[in-house]
């Protein structure tokens, strides 16, 4: 049993990070101060000055623990990378965000490749961007690939690895082939050093040693270098014009503010370059504990920046908690000074006021939007629950299906739906072990004998603080369970929940003879429901969806062992490169329409293995 009294009384007078858990052992909250002691003590004295949600983050804590740091930016540091770590419910958690996109050069590899990513990490890479405009950064890549001969395959290559044969990538002088050992490191990393001045605004000497050896060229009466030679530098001035707009070294402005309609907190961001506003973000902000201005706005700035690439040189926004500590955080991620700054007037005092306008637009259209389909989801389901004679509303449905062909690749699908709408990261999917043969009764009795008893294991191991409720996959037991199929379906999967001691409602979902959802069987009776009713609305929705699941699972393995079996008789093509045809073909029909080149492109695949496929599908058309 923690001791809240002799650990409060424990607390250092030093700064830190506080993290708040549940009884479940999740951390719900996480924190800095500048003394610990004080901060933490806050929460469980005076609760009459706290906010509702201030209250009721309270109510939930079943312990605390905290991390001592040297200093206050120290602990802000630390308060980030956790919440990005644990993602607690009460923290500001930013949704709905565009992810807008950036280039990375991973020059964490020996030989680095460039390619667009939207999800940024400290993985040592260097990204560029974001980039409000996608087509923007699509034909910056294009761009690149053409001017700097780099890798664009994923193979690991290492300075001192094995050696391979070159891809077509090399032989159209796209790439240096690393993997051949045709370039060194450090001529390489010259290569990349000068792509990454370029995207840094420092491109003016690559320009004006390209024109130099153009000028050579035509001199010379070599017209096609000078013309090659001329391409990249077009290409290069148009990369540099896109990057003008994100690395420009004046006017590089965010504006924040946010909006509140006394229950949630919406916030919208302003991309001011160059002067002119060239892109927007919103967020939406739930479960939060913070009700002052001030504080949701701090908090913002440390999950937005903490997580984007870019952050510009002047930050305006109508308040802020804790100014100083915040610019010398950004300041040290930017690498250079960043200034937040709270106008009383004019211009930028008048835009944060549009910005605020926009963030409550925003707020009302996105709770608009969520309260139409709750009401529609939750009528669907009181509906439900009153055809049923259910006690309660079925918030979670479990829905289940069996596909396979004359029992061949046989497998099982769950698919889930929460308040009526379907939940994906809930989806599981089930290979049959123990059934050979097409035994639809006894798959689907493996399956839900899998699911309940990996329920059930999990609820132990929580019960017994072995594992966080975060990482359990099953532990969440449905409010109703739904079978594709009728009475026969139904009973299995009643015998299953006997067998555990679960009291769970079972019904079937049965269609008619043009396959179409037709009703529900329930308690051995089929029940009769209107076609267009919210009811049989739902019904189909989820029947359908649990189809396709299934379907497109057993389609996906029969595929691949079709594909398989295929390829093992073509000569010169082994496992690893039936992998790699599967993985960058996807099917057969794709293999037999692809060219010589396009399979030579592929990994591992060389001219001999490349002609054996030719022939191989020309003999057996």
């Amino acid at each position: 049993m923690f001791d809240f009294k002799y650990q409060l009384k424990m607390l250092p007078d030093k700064s830190g990070v506080y993290l708040m858990k549940n009884s479940l052992g999740e951390v719900i909250y996480v924190g800095k101060a500048k003394i610990l002691k004080n901060r933490v003590k806050q929460y469980f004295q005076n609760s009459k000055n706290h906010s509702s949600k201030v209250k009721a983050m309270v109510k939930n804590i079943a312990e605390f623990e905290y991390i001592v740091t040297d200093s206050e930016i120290e602990a802000l540091i630390l308060e980030c990378n956790l919440i990005k770590k644990y993602r607690p419910r009460y923290n500001v958690l930013l949704k709905d965000d565009k992810h807008y996109p950036f280039i990375k050069i991973t020059t964490n590899e020996d030989f680095p490749r460039v390619f667009v990513t939207r999800i940024r990490v400290k993985d040592g890479a260097k990204y560029f961007g974001p980039y409000p405009e996608t087509s923007a950064v699509n034909e910056t890549i294009e761009l690149i690939k053409k001017i700097f001969p780099i890798r664009t395959c994923r193979k690991v290559i290492k300075e001192n690895g094995d050696r391979i044969k070159p891809c077509l990538n090399y032989h159209i002088n796209l790439c240096k082939a690393p993997c051949a050992g045709y370039i060194s490191k450090d001529e390489y990393t010259q290569i990349i050093k000068e792509l990454i001045d370029l995207l840094t605004g420092k491109g003016n000497q690559i320009v004006n040693d390209l024109r130099k050896q153009m000028n050579e060229a035509a001199e010379n009466l070599e017209f096609e270098k000078a013309a090659s030679l001329r391409d990249k530098v077009m290409a290069i001035d148009k990369i540099r014009e896109r990057q003008k707009i994100i690395l420009s070294n004046f006017e590089n402005e965010d504006l924040i503010n946010v909006y509140s309609d006394g229950e949630d907190w919406c916030s919208q961001v302003f991309f001011v370059r160059n002067g002119k506003i060239i892109g927007r973000e919103h967020f939406i902000l739930e479960n939060n504990i913070f009700d002052n201005k001030g504080e949701i706005i701090s908090n913002f700035i440390k999950e937005f920046y903490g997580g984007t690439a870019f952050i510009p040189k002047n930050i305006y926004v109508p308040e802020s908690g804790e100014l100083e500590l915040l610019e010398e955080w950004l300041s040290s991620k930017r690498g250079a000074k960043v200034q937040i700054k709270v106008p009383k007037k004019g211009k930028k005092k008048k835009l944060l006021g549009m910005v605020e306008e926009n963030a409550k637009i925003t707020l009302e259209q996105f709770k608009l939007k969520l309260k139409r389909e709750k009401e529609f989801h939750g009528n669907s389901l009181s509906e439900l629950a009153e055809i049923l004679e259910l006690d309660e509303i079925p918030h979670r449905i479990e829905a289940y299906d069996i596909s396979n062909i004359q029992g061949v690749d046989s497998v099982g699908t769950m698919v889930v739906f929460d308040e009526g709408k379907p939940k994906n990261s809930d989806y599981r999917r089930f290979r049959i072990k123990s059934i050979k043969g097409a035994n639809d009764y006894e798959s689907m009795r493996e399956i839900l004998t899998r699911r309940f008893e990996h329920g059930l294991s999990e609820i132990r191991e929580i019960q017994e603080r072995e594992l966080l409720l975060s990482g359990a996959k099953f532990s969440v037991f449905p409010d109703l369970i739904l079978m594709d199929g009728g009475k026969g379906q139904v009973n299995i999967a009643l015998e299953v929940l006997k067998e555990y001691n679960i009291n769970i409602p079972v019904c079937g979902m049965v269609k008619d003879d043009k396959h179409k959802t037709r009703g529900l069987v329930y308690n051995n009776k089929e029940l009769k429901i209107k076609y267009n009713s919210k009811v049989m609305n739902l019904i189909t929705r989820i029947q359908d969806e649990v189809h396709r699941f299934a379907i497109t699972y057993h389609r996906s393995l029969r595929d691949k062992r079709v594909l398989h079996s295929i390829l093992e008789d073509i000569p010169n093509v082994g496992a690893k490169r039936r992998k790699e045809l599967l993985k960058k073909f996807g099917s057969i029909e794709n293999i037999k329409k692809a060219s010589y080149n396009e399979l030579l492109s592929t990994e591992s695949i060389n001219e001999k293995a490349a002609r054996s496929i030719l022939d191989y599908f020309h003999k057996n058309k």
